[in-house]
């Protein structure tokens, strides 16, 4: 039987192993999830919620045992990881939350002699392909919502964050989840392919990189399956000339460096008033270079290592090629003893005399750097927001809501933030446009994918 190593990148070390579960090991968990999903279909919803809410109290619970593990796996600093168990309460009890209301059948108005109703029927089983970044709130937005909407879930996690999808699948069986309604499979790519190929399944949730989400369309070309996309981006702010310009550093700097910047909506590229771009640019340099880049097991740590040595090369060299083309690196390296050039622990980094003939303003770098370029006018700004490949969210930092909404109303994007960044709110949607991706988990609206309508159309008194 074939298996995989988990390399924690905190010292390149084996962190654990895993056995790859077999063709046959996937065969029995598809056939064994159509079997629960005809059980917990027929549940009320307001049952459903029950068990969820149990499942969420276990896995929160365990909250400072996981945490470490999301250290240990991915790298990130100690300090923060506990927010992701809180931010996988919240996400999850929201969605509970607002179930009953979303799935709840439309009634048109009535007519004498028939009963006429719009129910969600639940889609069956959903396959769920969750990434390593922030491997429990990527993998909440689909699991919970799909399973009080009545469906069935396989979950694949990420190779890099195995005990994710093991933690998960405990605190459901600490709730009493019947048999088949939630299972996780520990797959290759060929494994993943044919499983989503597979009739037995109805609708994939994918998040993800962009050649992914190719392969995984590529996968499901022969149906009429479809499948939720969460693809990255290349996000942008902007800073207008009448912003707080204090509040939009700090904030600004915090949505480009937490996570070493391994965030899809993470700031990559920065935007700023010219009257204000020499402050601007000082303060982020600032606050990089006060950033403590170390073991992240520590509590003094701020900044981790990246997942792995090879994605901290990949960012080198991007950041290499921009200087080459001209572009300046302003943070003193010198300050970070921990990036040799050699391991996965990468220092910040900012860049000016950006343009985008460079990759570091057009191309997804997912890690701790961005370039930042002055703008004249909101025209100029909206300009470069747009010009890139992708759309997943922008932010605006302004004290003028109504210029906001203006300059909002031409942006391509998924989410439009007004002086923050790098935030999901669970009762909004969230989407992506262009190669950021396609559908919407979150929100009522979450639902809508997660469901199909169903027409009740009866006749009485024949």
């Amino acid at each position: 039987m074939a298996s995989f190593e988990t390399i924690t990148p905190v010292d390149d070390t084996v962190l654990l192993t895993r056995q790859r579960h077999t063709d046959a090991d996937v065969d029995a968990a598809l056939n064994k999830a159509a079997v629960g999903f005809d059980e917990w279909r027929r549940l009320p919803v307001a049952h459903r919620v029950e068990v969820l809410s149990r499942a969420v109290r276990a896995f929160v619970e365990r909250k400072e045992e996981i945490a470490c593990e999301i250290t240990d796996q991915i790298g990130r600093p100690i300090a923060y990881s506990g927010s992701e168990v809180d931010g996988f309460e919240v996400r999850a009890r929201t969605m509970l939350s607002l179930a009953p209301e979303a799935l709840a059948p439309a009634i048109p108005d009535a007519i004498d002699g028939f009963a006429r109703s719009i129910r969600r029927a639940p889609l069956g089983t959903i396959a769920v392909l969750a990434p390593w970044n922030y491997p429990f709130l990527t993998a909440v937005n689909a699991v919970i919502p799909a399973l009080v909407a009545g469906n069935v879930v396989v979950l694949k996690h990420s190779d890099q964050t195995p005990l994710a999808a093991e933690r998960i699948d405990e605190a459901f069986r600490a709730a009493g989840l019947p048999e088949g309604v939630f299972q996780y499979l520990h797959i290759d790519h060929d494994q993943v392919a044919r499983m989503v190929a597979d009739s037995r399944v109805a609708y994939v949730c994918f998040t993800g990189s962009v050649a992914g989400g190719r392969a995984l369309q590529a996968a499901l070309a022969a149906s009429f399956k479809s499948a939720g996309l969460e693809l990255g981006g290349k996000d942008p702010a902007y800073i207008r000339e009448d912003a707080n310009i204090d509040h939009a550093i700090e904030n600004v700097a915090d949505g480009i460096f937490f996570n070493s910047g391994q965030s899809c909506c993470g700031i990559e590229r920065v935007y700023v008033h010219e009257r204000h771009f020499k402050t601007v640019v000082d303060g982020l340099v600032s606050y990089a270079e006060q950033l403590k880049l170390g073991d992240p097991r520590y509590a003094a740590t701020t900044l981790g290592p990246m997942v792995k040595a090879s994605a901290a090369d990949f960012v080198r060299r991007q950041i290499g090629e921009a200087v080459e083309q001209g572009a300046r690196a302003l943070v003193d390296r010198r300050k970070f003893a921990a990036d040799n050039g050699r391991t996965a622990y990468l220092a910040p980094e900012i860049l000016v005399n950006c343009t985008h003939a460079m990759s570091i303003m057009t191309e997804e770098t997912f890690g701790p750097v961005a370039g930042i370029m002055p703008v004249k006018s909101d025209a100029e700004a909206v300009r470069l927001m747009n010009d890139s490949r992708y759309g997943l969210t922008a932010s605006i930092w302004t004290a003028d809501q109504d210029a906001a909404e203006v300059i909002g109303d031409q942006l391509d994007t998924g989410t439009v933030f007004m002086n923050r960044c790098d935030y999901l709110d669970p009762e909004l949607a969230w989407t992506g446009v262009k190669d950021s991706g396609r559908g919407a988990t979150l929100s009522r609206v979450g639902f809508d994918y997660l469901t199909r309508p169903k027409s009740y159309h009866f006749k009485f008194n024949v």
